[in-house]
């Protein structure tokens, strides 16, 4: 008598859901396909470390093959997914490395954990123009351009327009847009200070603009102002209550709450505001009969299944999870919502392999971290509000223990003390002369 198949579960996205999916389910008497149209997991909150020359792109990334090597029930797929046909339990592929056409994977089981990028609210013309710190090409870009504009400063002849090459604009003040400026901060003032001789460095202009009333308006009102102080002491001057109205190659246009709008002369401009959801998430709503929010987010359970699909589980930051009653629960848009999302869909598909009804998703909140610059942060864990030098460490060890992978643990452990004893940048690399 022959056994019966195993299990077949596809997973979408090799993100800090997907990959943790899989990890719990790689013991699991199941067959498991992982999809993601990029080889490598990536550590999305060090991105913006990559931006700014403090780290390479290498030291946080890791090849989805070698996390799974040694996992026989685990296939890695190189494609990207263009649709489903949930009545079918099919995936669709299309761009595949071998040029080949439109493939389709079976399924018994799905998880969907595409993501998100940044929203421009309407003006996808300026993404060109500001590049977000979301991926990795988008973070060399910008790296690019920063490094590029302190050379094009020092062989600049009018003052005017050198005063425009020094002025960095970095749009949203969440946690990636405080760190990104920070950091360009230190640049400015520690890292390039002796490096040129026509310019000092450390008249450049760092602007954050938030269309909120404080920077990190997540975190608590005391926190905020303790950010706000530390970003000020190294040269950023946040810009609050104002929205982007237009970009330009040259400038950005802002308008306060009063409705008077300010052209600030800028030639590099960096985009950190606001997130929208992968459009396979609107490819899930579609097939489900149901539709999306604001933010493009598809509804799912308590369960994180998809309506009238339970075996589709769909999670991280392209969902907005519903309880019981159908009222939405708000959860943040972090890694760790993400990775507790990835470790319960591999929970819930083990129980029903073992006939057992998973239980409703909890997401328990280990707090907020947010690193400013050298020996400054904030973080709220539980009720607790910490800054400067002992939030800062609290930061590094928690993004070193999650980061994926022994090697760049340890390569950024070593990247990061050497950093912090010369102020030194090991990654200021100028490695392309045009946009991708």
């Amino acid at each position: 008598m022959e056994s019966a198949a195993p299990h077949r579960v596809v997973v979408v996205g090799g993100g800090f859901g997907g990959v943790q999916a899989v990890r719990k389910l790689r013991r699991a008497p199941v067959e498991i396909t992982l999809i993601d149209r990029r080889n490598f997991h990536l550590f999305q909150p060090l991105v913006y470390q990559v931006a700014t020359g403090a780290l390479s792109a290498g030291e946080i990334a890791s090849p989805l093959r070698a996390i799974f090597k040694r996992d026989e029930n685990v296939r890695v797929l190189l494609g990207e997914v263009t649709d489903f046909d949930l009545t079918g339990k099919r995936v669709l592929l299309d761009r595949l490395p071998d040029g080949g056409g439109p493939r389709e994977i079976p399924y018994d089981s799905l998880i969907v954990g595409a993501g998100s990028s940044y929203s421009y609210f309407g003006h996808d013309e300026w993404r060109p123009l500001a590049p977000d710190v979301k991926s990795l090409e988008s973070a060399l870009e910008v790296r690019r351009r920063i490094l590029t504009a302190f050379e094009a400063a020092e062989s600049e002849q009018d003052p005017d327009r050198r005063a425009a090459w020094l002025t960095f604009l970095v749009v949203g003040a969440g946690p990636t847009g405080v760190e990104l400026a920070g950091q360009i901060g230190e640049i400015a003032r520690d890292t390039l200070r002796r490096d040129f001789r026509t310019i000092d460095t450390r008249t450049a202009r760092i602007l954050l603009v938030e269309m909120a009333d404080r920077v990190l308006p997540q975190f608590p009102p005391g926190l905020s102002e303790k950010a706000a102080r530390s970003l000020e002491r190294i040269g950023v001057t946040p810009l609050l209550e104002r929205t982007v109205v237009e970009i330009d190659e040259e400038s950005a246009t802002l308008r306060g709450v009063s409705g008077a709008s300010e052209r600030i002369l800028a030639q590099t401009v960096a985009w950190a505001a606001g997130v929208v959801a992968s459009e396979l998430a609107a490819r899930l709503a579609a097939q489900a009969g149901t539709g999306v929010d604001r933010a493009g987010r598809v509804a799912v359970g308590p369960d994180l299944t998809l309506p009238g699909h339970p075996e589709v589980i769909a999670l991280g930051d392209m969902v907005q999870v519903h309880d019981a009653e159908g009222t939405p629960t708000r959860l943040p848009g972090l890694a760790p919502v993400a990775m507790q999302q990835g470790r319960y869909a591999a929970r819930a598909i083990r129980d029903r392999l073992g006939g057992r009804q998973p239980p409703p998703f909890h997401y328990r909140d280990k707090g907020n971290l947010a690193t400013i610059g050298r020996a400054k942060a904030v973080a709220d864990i539980k009720g607790l509000h910490l800054s400067g030098l002992l939030a800062w460490v609290t930061w590094l060890l928690v993004h070193l223990f999650y980061l994926i992978g022994f090697q760049n643990r340890l390569l950024v452990f070593i990247r990061w003390t050497l950093s912090f004893v010369t102020r030194g940048r090991g990654a200021r690399l100028i490695t392309a002369t045009e946009p991708p």
